[in-house]
């Protein structure tokens, strides 16, 4: 059976909460991966953006799970997650990219939903199914708190890349995609699907894989510009391997100064913001 990706993500995919005591929530965004850990078992690891963790003041978020009934039908299952204790944070981050990990006992029917780490994108998966400016990407997420369902399924949308060069992830670790961004999406997968483009070698893999998490939007002054930052995929794996006890991942020395940036657009965080219920 050829592989549905979105549909795939679309269970791994979760909402995160917390109430802030005024009626008002903070909402992200985050999806389950299958990581084999140094003992060769598996463990689900939650992965979101870093920001949405640390905007969270208490010490237990909500989870959106989800459950299927007899019937066949689905209902919201939110469950507490202890992200710190006496404040003390639980969760890994990237030393230099805003994306975090947390391993987390899940219900079993989302234990068996969580995507394959082998999903994410290495360094080399851009170049070789030749990405480029004007491909489409999809993501999914909880914009302002929203969801596809009462269910709590997320909203799955869609954008083309809007930025050149994409590799190497070491030199340009973000990426731009043109599609509007709200609070509630950040710490969304942000995929590649598309069964027409192979690489060249033989008996090689359509191109299904996890391009990135999407962490920013760009905003000039307060306006939004409808275009989202996505931190490339090969730091949620660095993410994931902190948590298995590898060594931090330094950030790159520059060797030359660029062009200098714009100062008027600014990179906001796609964010937590608080939403009404």
């Amino acid at each position: 059976m050829a592989l549905d990706l979105s549909v795939e993500l679309i269970q791994a995919t979760v909402q995160l909460e917390q109430p802030l005591g005024d009626g008002t929530r903070t909402v992200g965004t985050g999806f389950l991966v299958s990581d084999p850990g140094p003992d060769g078992k598996p463990h689900v690891v939650l992965v979101t953006a870093n920001h949405v963790l640390k905007r969270m003041p208490g010490d237990t978020a909500t989870i959106g799970y989800r459950v299927q009934t007899a019937d066949g039908a689905w209902r919201y299952d939110p469950r507490p997650l202890t992200i710190r204790a006496a404040g003390k944070e639980l969760w890994t981050h990237h030393g230099t990219r805003d994306v975090a990990a947390i391993t987390i006992t899940a219900p079993p029917a989302f234990a068996k939903a969580a995507i394959p780490l082998a999903w994410l994108a290495g360094d080399d998966t851009f170049g070789k199914y030749q990405l480029a400016p004007g491909d489409e990407m999809m993501t999914l997420g909880f914009p302002q708190g929203l969801s596809s369902n009462p269910a709590g399924f997320p909203i799955l949308r869609s954008g083309r890349v809007a930025s050149y060069p994409l590799t190497p992830a070491s030199s340009f670790p973000t990426f731009l995609l043109d599609f509007s961004v709200f609070p509630g999406n950040s710490g969304g997968p942000v995929y590649f699907d598309d069964t027409r483009r192979r690489p060249e070698e033989v008996g090689a893999p359509q191109a299904h894989f996890i391009a990135g998490i999407l962490t920013q939007q760009v905003e000039l002054g307060s306006e939004n510009l409808e275009i989202g930052i996505v931190t490339h995929a090969k730091f949620v794996r660095e993410t994931v391997a902190l948590l298995d006890g590898a060594a931090p991942v330094s950030a790159p020395a520059v060797a030359s100064a660029g062009p200098a940036p714009s100062t008027a657009a600014t990179a906001v965080a796609a964010d937590t913001a608080a939403v009404s219920r």
